[in-house]
């Protein structure tokens, strides 16, 4: 791994290539001193880029990043309620709830109360919603292009297999906080 050096000259860790030679080494101490080193700033500054880039694009076509996520899941699969799409993009209701109303203002969802339950709605595509489909789906191909620039593809294919171990393992954390507490 190279990391920028005040004064902007590039630099590779010298223990580097030992640790990648001989993977059961821990780091270092003091390792992840430096967020260039951490799989969270790494992965966050990575998620920034893709986000911005993507948004250059989408916002041409009317769609903001925060209302992205939420077309992407009704694309596969329409008709869940306001609860179920949170929980599909993984954001909170209140931000559910801003994101279709600026979707529903643009004319690309539409809310319909349950027929079962009033208290519950239902998030459909219009057309207008349907057809940014193709569209922004380029979008999307054309982002992750740029992005694996230069990386071999059975590279991008470990990458992919191992960003979903990471985020599986932390669904498992389930840290609390409570161990920490009683242990100080």
């Amino acid at each position: 791994m190279t990391r920028a050096r005040p004064g902007g000259t590039l630099s590779a860790e010298p223990w580097i290539k030992d640790m990648l030679a001989n993977t059961n080494d821990a780091p270092p101490n003091g390792f992840y001193d430096d967020p260039a080193n951490s799989l969270g700033y790494l992965t966050r500054i990575a998620f920034r880029s893709f986000y911005r880039s993507l948004e250059r694009r989408t916002l041409a076509l009317g769609v903001s990043s925060g209302q992205w996520p939420f077309l992407r899941v009704l694309w596969n699969e329409e008709g869940m309620t306001q609860r179920e799409l949170s929980r599909r993009v993984g954001m909170q209701e209140p931000t559910t709830v801003t994101a279709l109303n600026s979707l529903a203002r643009a004319g690309l969802v539409r809310r319909e109360p349950s027929t079962e339950d009033r208290r519950k709605i239902h998030v459909f595509l219009t057309p207008k919603g349907r057809h940014l489909r193709e569209q922004m789906m380029v979008c999307v191909a054309e982002v992750n292009e740029i992005a694996a620039q230069g990386i071999e593809p059975e590279d991008m294919n470990t990458l992919r297999r191992v960003l979903a171990k990471l985020s599986e393992n932390l669904a498992r954390d389930g840290y609390d906080g409570a161990s920490a507490a009683s242990a100080a």
